[in-house]
């Protein structure tokens, strides 16, 4: 997911993490992030913020996102985490399963 900085990609990783639906998130802050947006050519700062967690939430994270997000159309996406190790897996097991 993209913010606007970092204390809005840590406002909602936190809050996500409360609810169990998220077990961590790694925030980067200072990506410049080039795109166009209704027929402008836009180029901004902004906090990206990797959110571990299981795929059957994904719809439930999404949705918790966009009620608290300040963007109109902000990226959520879904990556799949092939070959992740066992440990790490029931780690995230453990964490999203409240």
């Amino acid at each position: 997911m993209t913010a606007k900085d970092k204390a809005e990609a840590a406002k909602i990783a936190k809050e996500l993490l409360s609810k169990k639906m998220i077990a961590c998130a790694n925030i980067f802050e200072g990506v410049t992030s080039v795109y166009e947006w209704n027929g402008r050519l836009c180029e901004e700062g902004e906090a990206v913020a990797v959110m571990k967690s299981r795929a059957e939430l994904f719809e439930r994270i999404k949705d918790e996102i966009l009620s608290m997000h300040s963007y109109e159309n902000p990226a959520i996406v879904c990556i799949k985490a092939d070959g992740a190790s066992e440990a790490f897996t029931e780690w995230i097991e453990r964490q999203t399963s409240g």
